[in-house]
């Protein structure tokens, strides 16, 4: 069945949210996703403070929980009505919404818990249309993170042929998608992108900056090696996939504990952290044995982060998400919009490995618009390909 759906992702910058709206099609065990439009909104600068005020390792209350679901769920209702607006034209069938991470509970290679804010019932009241939320809980209730997710496109889409390819998302996290020497599909955070970087620069500028620009403060700096030994040495990066992580571990007091009271200069922990994102995908590249790696997410946008990783990873072609129809910055909103396209359908949306689940899983919960809620007629299989057509 043809739908028109809209996939919204708030992410680990937690500095707005992307609509990106998709007309979505199934025929026998083929998916074809095409894109119709983008719509960004920022966050108002006091809703901003407030969730990072109320993210690890700063303590709140429920109370502003609370408000912040309320908040969250009746802005992400506006964004979605003006996307259908201006994309669909009042057309679309379906909301899929990740929500807001704000925390993410992980204990080892063990996900045990995760929460999203941005109530759906607020979605689809400024919508009016049925939303899909809550994408991740059904997979760790299977014994998976939930995480990565973009793991189901990357496979449809990225790794469908037999090129030693690898998918990757630079957000506040790293994550990455490829196929095991088994063939088996293996998905992972790496560790920090732009997580560690973002929380520096709000601090050095007392909120007056939130990230390091095209990478020029990492540009004007030097590599402090202690300190990158220091980073290094975080035990998550040796412990073995699947598994997640967030900004519960990756966070400014992390850094300041890295750093022990050492004086490193501003541009200098800047260019550390570059260097350490970078160390990280390269190593990957290398551990993978990748020919190729695609790229996607806020971080391809940081030219001195690109060039590290291209440096250190000379046997891997770097290729840019566009190349594969989708760009790089609404990747993940449309990984959403395909996620719940297949929810409706009755089809997982995990791929099991990826996760770490014992089973892939029909994601989410669903809340129904104004109107009354007709579901389309399960499909028969899990499709084998993703393809993207012309806009």
């Amino acid at each position: 069945m043809d739908l028109t759906v809209i996939g919204m992702l708030s992410g680990t910058s937690f500095d707005g949210v992307d609509a990106a709206v998709a007309r979505l099609s199934l025929d026998d065990d083929v998916v074809t996703l095409r894109p119709l439009g983008l719509h960004s909104e920022d966050f108002p600068a006091d809703l901003r403070r407030r969730i990072g005020a109320a993210l690890p390792p700063q303590a709140t209350t429920l109370e502003e929980v609370c408000r912040l679901d309320t908040e969250l769920g009746q802005l992400f209702g506006r964004v979605a009505a003006e996307a259908d607006r201006r994309f669909a034209g009042s057309t679309a069938d379906l909301v899929v919404s990740h929500g807001q991470t704000v925390f993410h509970w992980v204990d080892g290679t063990h996900a045990l818990g995760t929460l999203q804010l941005g109530a759906a019932a607020w979605i689809a009241a400024g919508s009016g249309l049925p939303v899909v939320s809550d994408l991740r809980t059904r997979d760790l209730t299977r014994g998976g993170h939930g995480a990565p997710l973009a793991s189901t496109l990357d496979t449809l889409l990225l790794l469908s042929d037999d090129v030693a390819r690898g998918a990757l998302n630079l957000g506040g996290i790293a994550n990455l998608t490829v196929r095991g020497p088994d063939g088996r599909i293996v998905a992972y955070d790496i560790g920090p992108a732009s997580a560690l970087m973002d929380a520096v620069v709000a601090e050095l500028t007392g909120g007056a900056e939130r990230m390091d620009r095209d990478g020029a403060r990492a540009a004007r700096g030097t590599v402090d090696e202690r300190l990158l030994a220091e980073l290094l040495a975080e035990p998550y990066y040796r412990l073995p996939p699947p598994k997640s992580t967030g900004k519960e571990l990756f966070h400014l007091d992390y850094v300041r504990a890295k750093v022990g009271g050492r004086r490193v200069g501003e541009d200098d922990l800047l260019a550390t952290l570059t260097e350490l994102t970078a160390r990280l995908v390269a190593g990957a590249c290398t551990e993978h044995d990748l020919a190729e790696l695609v790229v996607a997410g806020g971080g391809v946008r940081n030219p001195v982060l690109m060039a590290r990783i291209a440096g250190l990873a000379p046997g891997t072609r770097i290729r840019p998400m566009e190349e594969f129809g989708l760009p790089a910055q609404a990747k993940e909103a449309y990984l959403f919009a395909l996620l719940g396209y297949l929810t409706v359908h009755g089809l997982p949306g995990t791929v099991a490995s990826a996760t770490g689940a014992d089973e892939g899983s029909v994601l989410g919960s669903l809340t129904p618009g104004r109107g009354p809620l007709r579901l389309p007629e399960p499909a028969a299989r899990f499709p084998r390909e993703l393809r993207v057509s012309a806009p």
